[in-house]
């Protein structure tokens, strides 16, 4: 007999440790930029997975790149090489934010947060210090080091005592990032636009600041752009919008087509001695060979063209809501990765959204968040539109 929705979430919720707080809503298959239930509604995804789905559900070219590996070689670890894990970090160095970083070397994982602790690590490890500094609003990650990293007490607090020394400093202030750079720090961590801390990016001049900050000071300079990674902001990476390459970027989400993968990437001169750090399901074949289909459709695609073109004119209607609707205080983000900042709590409006077919994440307890795919067109955008000025009422 077949289940209810509310019967599969109560399933779920009985079953799970108490993590994720569920929408009333079941998920059966995605197609593009939509998602659909299990009564066949269809939804604009602008969730994407947190940012996973930048090529959409289910791209043919990495659907069909997972099926193929499949037939030949599911699983291998990183002692045995491999042909396709030895193309895809070179796929990977061959598109890094900068010359030093291209002429680097890769560790791949599964995660966003296993990229972040493998950074702390060789940050320590090279640097020969222990300190981090790191801006009010980040988010890095739940494991132990990068949640150390993560602002939000709520994170935090709980499971104190974490690593340090960590100094927290305001985004967008480079003086107070220099008054915090002392003997104890061995690199600065930024994300080039802060996700969950509202979708904010950086202000101009801020990362090139930054960047002479920590060459004076002969301190690493470490990018997140898990979220912001492969076009979601217009270009491949956030940091090349200010022209800024860090000596480590953390990578995942978006970066092997939807499945799990995440990649630190360390500029030339920085490495790990054998057996300082390892990942078991790290460099797995089937990932390897999405995260090449992936990354050649976004450049075959154009699709960081796309999302600097959509995301413009998404963001200028967006914009429009600041005069047009009392609820909303701004709009704001870069490509397509977008904001609508309330004057009240986010929540009730990311339940009407998805009652009037569109998928959204907070940003915070007042932002509405907006990730959808980057080959979304002006036609779905006006969609996303229509079905905000409904819910903003």
């Amino acid at each position: 007999m077949e289940q209810s929705t509310q019967e599969i979430i109560e399933r779920e919720k009985k079953a799970e440790l108490s993590c994720y707080a569920k929408r009333p809503f079941v998920a059966e298959r995605g197609e593009g930029a939509y998602l659909y239930d299990k009564e066949g509604k269809k939804y604009l995804d602008c969730v994407m997975g947190h940012g996973v789905g930048n090529l959409g559900h289910c791209h043919p070219k990495v659907v069909e790149a997972i099926q193929e590996q499949s037939k030949k070689l599911i699983s291998c670890p990183e002692v045995f090489p491999l042909v396709v894990r030895a193309q895809f970090e070179e796929l990977l160095l061959s598109i890094a934010p900068g010359e030093r970083l291209r002429k680097g070397k890769v560790f791949l994982c599964n995660s966003g947060t296993e990229a972040v602790e493998a950074a702390i690590k060789l940050a320590r490890v090279a640097a020969k210090r222990t300190g981090f500094v790191v801006a009010m609003n980040a988010f890095h990650g739940r494991s132990t080091g990068a949640v150390s990293l993560t602002f939000n007490p709520k994170y935090r607090e709980p499971f104190e005592p974490l690593i340090g020394p960590i100094k927290r400093v305001r985004y967008g202030d480079a003086q107070a990032m220099e008054n915090a750079i002392d003997d104890s720090i061995a690199a600065v961590f930024l994300e080039p636009v802060q996700g969950e801390g509202g979708v904010r990016p950086a202000p101009d001049g801020y990362l090139q600041q930054v960047r002479e900050l920590c060459d004076r000071h002969n301190v690493l300079l470490i990018m997140d752009e898990i979220q912001t990674g492969f076009g979601r902001t217009g270009k491949m990476f956030a940091c090349e919008h200010w022209g800024v390459s860090p000596d480590i970027i953390c990578v995942a989400k978006s970066i092997a087509g939807g499945l799990p993968c995440g990649a630190m990437i360390a500029r030339e001169g920085l490495d790990f001695s054998p057996m300082q750090h390892g990942s078991t399901f790290g460099g797995n074949p089937m990932v390897c060979a999405a995260g090449i289909a992936a990354i050649s459709a976004i450049k075959d695609e154009k699709m960081c063209e796309n999302a600097a073109e959509v995301g413009a004119y998404l963001l200028s209607r967006l914009k429009e809501f600041e005069t047009s609707k009392k609820l909303v205080r701004e709009a704001r983000g870069k490509g397509l990765m977008l904001a609508l900042e309330l004057k009240q709590p986010s929540k009730e409006y990311l339940l009407r959204l998805i009652s009037n077919g569109v998928l959204a994440l907070p940003a915070g307890d007042m932002v509405l968040r907006f990730l959808p795919p980057l080959m979304l067109t002006k036609e779905q955008a006006d969609g996303l539109i229509s079905a905000l000025d409904k819910v903003l009422e």
